[in-house]
Order: C-alpha cells, then sequence, then structure tokens
C-alpha cells in the first residue's frame, strides 16, 4: 500500500518519488517490515516468469528481499537495487544479493536482464529515469512488471487508523481520508503513469495491466506488527506510534480479535521489444 501524499490531500508540487524522507523511512525497523509485509500472489510471480525469455530477475527496490526471495523460489536468478542499506543487509542474510543505489542512477555494468520487476515501489523512482533504465538492462522480449497490493481494511479498523494519524500527526501531507476507502481505482494513476513512461521512452510493446486476487488474514498481534510497516507511522515518534497502535487494537479487538481482508494486487507491465535501439 503506497501511502503517500494523494492529489486531494494538502497542495504539492512533489511527485511520491520526491518524498525521500518517507521513502527512505521504511528501513528503520527492516526486521519488522521484511516479517509483516504481505507477499505477491504466486499466480502474479509464474506469470512473470513464464512470459520472460529466460531466469534473470531484476528486482528494483527490493527492499528486504520479499519478492525476491518469492523469485527465487520459482527458479529465478534475482539480483536486487535498493537505495536504502539496512534493506539491503536483511535481504542478503536472507539470501538475496543486493546493490545499494537508487535505481536511477544504478551502474548496471552492461548486465542484462530477462525480467525487470517491481514490487511495492515503482511510485518510489522518478518514472522517467526508471523507464529509461528498465529499457536499458532489459534483453529482447524481457518483461517490466510493477505491481502493488491494495489492502482494503475493515472499516471499523480503517477509521480508527485514520483518526489515530489525524490525532498524532496534524500537520502530515498525507491523506488519511484514503486509508478508510482503498480501492483498485485508487491506484489507476500510478498504473496508467508508468505505462505512459514505457511508451515514452519506446523500445515496449504495448503496456497490460493485470489483476490478482487475494485474501489476507490477521490477528490483533499480526495486523499491529504491519502497521509501524506503513509509510504514514514509519516516521512516528515511539509514544504516538504506540497510541495508534492501542486505538487500531481495540478496534480488532471489537472485531473479535481478527479479520480477513479481500485483497487485490495490480499490475502494469510491458515486454521490451525485439530491437535493442
Amino acid at each position: 500500500m503506497p501511502t503517500v501524499p494523494t492529489e486531494g490531500s494538502r497542495p504539492s508540487a512533489k511527485k511520491p518519488h520526491e518524498y525521500r524522507q518517507t521513502a527512505e523511512s521504511f528501513g528503520s525497523d527492516a526486521e519488522r517490515y521484511g516479517r509483516a509485509r504481505p507477499r505477491s500472489p504466486e499466480a502474479l510471480v509464474e506469470r512473470i516468469v513464464s512470459s520472460s525469455p529466460g531466469p534473470d530477475v531484476l528486482d528494483v527496490g527490493c527492499g528486504t528481499g520479499i519478492a525476491a526471495r518469492q523469485f527465487r523460489a520459482a527458479g529465478c536468478t534475482v539480483l536486487g537495487v535498493d537505495p536504502d542499506a539496512r534493506m539491503a543487509d536483511v535481504a542478503r542474510r536472507l539470501g538475496t544479493e543486493v546493490e545499494v543505489a537508487a535505481f536511477e542512477t544504478w551502474d548496471p555494468a552492461g548486465r542484462g536482464f530477462d525480467a525487470v520487476v517491481a514490487a511495492q515501489s515503482w511510485h518510489w523512482v522518478d518514472p522517467v529515469a526508471g523507464a529509461a533504465m528498465a529499457k536499458r538492462v532489459l534483453r529482447p522480449f524481457g518483461r517490466f512488471a510493477a505491481f502493488w497490493h491494495v489492502f482494503p481494511m475493515p472499516s471499523r479498523v480503517a477509521e480508527a487508523f485514520a483518526t489515530a494519524c489525524r490525532r498524532t500527526m496534524p500537520d502530515s501531507p498525507f491523506d488519511f481520508g484514503a486509508l478508510t476507502k482503498p480501492s483498485v481505482d485508487a491506484y489507476q494513476p500510478m498504473l496508467t503513469k508508468a505505462a505512459e513512461e514505457m511508451r515514452g521512452v519506446g523500445g515496449f510493446e504495448e503496456p497490460e495491466e493485470w489483476s490478482f486476487s487475494w485474501e489476507w488474514s490477521h490477528t490483533r498481534e499480526t495486523w499491529l506488527d504491519v502497521m509501524p510497516t506503513l509509510g504514514p507511522l514509519t516516521r512516528l515518534p515511539a509514544d504516538a506510534s504506540a497510541s495508534a497502535l492501542e486505538e487500531v487494537g481495540a478496534a480488532v479487538d471489537a472485531l473479535g480479535g481478527r479479520f480477513t481482508m479481500p485483497c487485490t494486487t495490480v499490475a502494469v507491465t510491458a515486454v521490451r521489444s525485439a530491437s535493442t535501439t
């Protein structure tokens, strides 16, 4: 869930990738991030792997290697690129090779890949420079795929989360109201922008959009483990974070201590054309 300032929140000329403090805050608790964040649907991983010309995958903004480990389990060789050394350390310890750099300025040193993937991370990449780099490193017929998870919390939990965030961060640019009504439609601007940039740099076949449905179940304990890894809370002081967690925990208790969310993973994907120009 890319929780970044959106149109309709506080006025700002910034694009998501320009919120560097938020983008680089997830490594403050990298161990928790790797433990609590959701995995991608296996059907998505399988579709990317089966439609790529070979097994070499570049994972952009790999974080702690959550997606990378899934692609490795599917038989791929994966290299991760991430700007946060703390996240990279966890990924390496769990078996993923990682180079620390922003993807836009990363040096591929002449290497090519059969797939370039970005799991929950492409909104932190400059879309123009990112598209150009993806084109540069993909082999002919290689596949680019950026994807995001949409998980609508139960209304009681979402309202408690939004209320706690507004109280603890009254001057934040985040649109906390969006927490109460996340939808696939809200992700359409990111999908459209990524597709536009693929068309803009040329060298790609017409982009496609994919969608995968799945469920994510939580107890009070597991959901409160996820919450500190979400964008609004990663930079909160410990006392404010604890207060927000207490409120959300009470909302989960009111639901019987557990809940299941009907989730959707949305992807934008394009194949590198045969020409390398």
